[in-house]
């Protein structure tokens, strides 16, 4: 397919009109979000859900575990499972600011979609694939994608026409380049779908000790299997995710619930206020106290 016009300029438009400032602007549609940012940022933390997101302006840096991928206009993120990230916008002025748009991945419509469909299974017996990826829009992806923000402007059509063209651009995500990574983890079958939910599982008892042993039972996976493929799906061994949880939402208690240090360690789980500070030292460059100072002063500067 080829489009006579470029569709990254219209999305550009219309995420622009939609998204008067920066930040994540939250739109009629169910699951669809706009961003803009209008100056470079500093490598901010947290935390990806399962999502597919387009960049139509700028660029942007990623960060998860040990992988670092660099992408920008016309270049789609996909995010097969829940993953700690770091990220930084690079690359935009405030006249030309950093714009991206976002699909939540619903699960449920994945597997409803794969009930019906035929797509190959062969990703099932592979070795398992990273759950975040970054490629080239396709016309037909760009296309459907363009659909749907358009939706914006006729939000009478919203309820009819949203579910169908989100079921497209599953359909063009399962049938593209990524679809294997998807594939694997939706199946109940694959190795990827156990990561998945041991995944969902530390993200629920993050303030809880971890023992691999109960995890691998609990997913159906010996010791040794759960490191390799954990790993190689998120880039991390269980152990550093649950340890980036922690962090991550310390230091949202501390910036957003005015928590100080000692108590938001201690509600992520760590007895220690040494090893929490030297952990959130190492991941953020700064002691707790020091880092949320630093933070509240950007903000009150803005």
């Amino acid at each position: 397919m080829t489009l006579a016009f470029n569709p990254n300029q219209e999305l550009a438009s219309i995420v622009a009109r939609f998204a008067t400032g920066d930040g994540e602007h939250r739109t009629p549609i169910e699951g669809l979000n706009l961003y803009r940012q209008s100056a470079v940022t500093v490598w901010q933390h947290g935390a990806y859900r399962p999502c597919y997101a387009v960049v139509v302006q700028g660029r942007k840096s990623l960060t998860v575990g040990t992988d670092t991928y660099h992408y920008g206009v016309g270049e789609y993120i996909l995010t097969a499972l829940d993953l700690p990230v770091s990220t930084q916008v690079t690359n935009v002025r405030s006249d030309t600011p950093y714009l991206c748009f976002g699909m939540a991945l619903d699960s449920e419509r994945l597997k409803e979609l794969l009930s019906r469909v035929n797509i190959p299974r062969q990703a099932l017996t592979a070795e398992p694939m990273r759950g975040l990826a970054v490629n080239a829009a396709s016309p037909e992806l760009l296309d459907a994608s363009l659909r749907l923000l358009r939706l914006l402007d006729r939000p009478e059509d919203i309820p009819a026409m949203a579910p169908l063209i989100e079921q497209e651009i599953l359909y063009r995500l399962l049938t593209g380049p990524n679809g294997p990574r998807l594939l694997q983890v939706a199946m109940a079958e694959s190795q990827s779908n156990r990561v998945a939910r041991a995944v969902a599982w530390i993200r629920g008892n993050f303030a809880y000790p971890l023992r691999i042993e109960d995890l691998a039972e609990r997913v159906g996976m010996s010791v040794s299997s759960l490191h390799h493929h954990f790993k190689a799906v998120t880039a991390m061994s269980p152990m550093q995710y649950q340890k980036q949880l922690r962090l991550h939402e310390a230091r949202r208690l501390m910036i957003v619930e005015q928590l100080d240090v000692g108590s938001a360690g201690h509600r992520v789980g760590y007895q220690s206020p040494s090893q929490f500070s030297r952990e959130y030292s190492r991941l953020y460059g700064l002691p707790p106290l020091k880092d949320v100072e630093a933070m509240r002063s950007a903000v009150a500067a803005e």
